[in-house]
């Protein structure tokens, strides 16, 4: 049995569920080690993990596998870190839906941080019922990004929040936002796609579109109001770009989330 399988942990006598590993393919977990810049794990659904990648591994303050195997994010991870995790994989066992590109910020080994997109997709066993997830976490920093890359797309993205909170209805353009990073538009645009892979106009709609998610979700503001707030110019350019970009017009996004699926 490969070491991301085994089946014993240093947590109490911990045995992972044979049936949720059988979801995995071998082939494809031991691939996972051959990436350099991709975190991977799967875990069950009490939030155990169950599989994971030496990037992964390495993340931690741990030195193998095995000191992993069995243990959840609250054990290896600072609280805010384990917190945001424990919110996103509730939400995919609760729903059953993946979460995909999820723009974070990981405080790497020695302390660094850096931007990561995250997708998480859940397990199914035969009859349906969802009992796990796997997550990646892809690197977005390229390997010669500066610290003054990654400082002025920190500063960018805390800017574009506050800008949201305060005049969403007010329309940033990309002299704006290369102010706001403190460079010059063209450099702005470089980073912006160095760091994130998207231009600076896509960087700014994603967080438009992930705040009018949130809002979906965790209240009951008519669409109107929710299409102001994440700074849409008005409740049909929303709809109809919310569903260009996630599949759903917003009113089906909000009846699933309600449903539970």
């Amino acid at each position: 049995m490969s070491a991301e399988f085994d089946n014993t942990s240093d947590d109490g006598g911990w045995t992972q569920d044979a049936g949720l590993l059988s979801a995995l393919s071998p082939v494809m977990v031991a691939l996972m080690d051959e990436l350099s810049d991709v975190m991977f794990c799967a875990k069950d659904a009490s939030g155990r993990y169950i599989a994971v990648n030496q990037v992964f591994v390495r993340r931690t303050n741990e030195r193998s596998r095995r000191q992993v195997l069995g243990r959840r994010a609250s054990d290896l991870f600072v609280p805010e870190l384990a917190e945001r995790y424990e919110a996103q994989d509730a939400e995919v066992l609760r729903t059953g839906r993946p979460l995909r590109n999820e723009l974070e910020l990981i405080r790497r080994v020695g302390g660094t941080p850096g931007w990561f997109l995250t997708s998480k997709l859940p397990l199914h066993d035969g009859a349906g019922r969802v009992t796990g997830l796997v997550s990646v976490s892809q690197d977005l920093r390229s390997g010669d990004a500066d610290d003054a890359t990654m400082d002025a797309m920190a500063r960018l993205v805390t800017a574009v929040d506050a800008h949201l909170d305060a005049t969403p209805e007010v329309a940033l353009s990309v002299a704006d936002l290369a102010r706001l990073a403190g460079s010059t538009p063209a450099v702005l645009d470089r980073r912006v796609r160095k760091v994130f892979g998207l231009s600076p106009r896509q960087l700014v709609l994603r967080a438009r579109v992930d705040r009018a998610a949130h809002l979906l979700t965790s209240t009951t503001a008519p669409l109107a109001q929710v299409a102001t707030v994440a700074g849409f110019y008005d409740q049909p350019s929303f709809t109809r770009t919310f569903a260009r970009l996630t599949g759903e017009t917003p009113s089906s996004f909000r009846r699933r989330a309600r449903a539970g699926g």
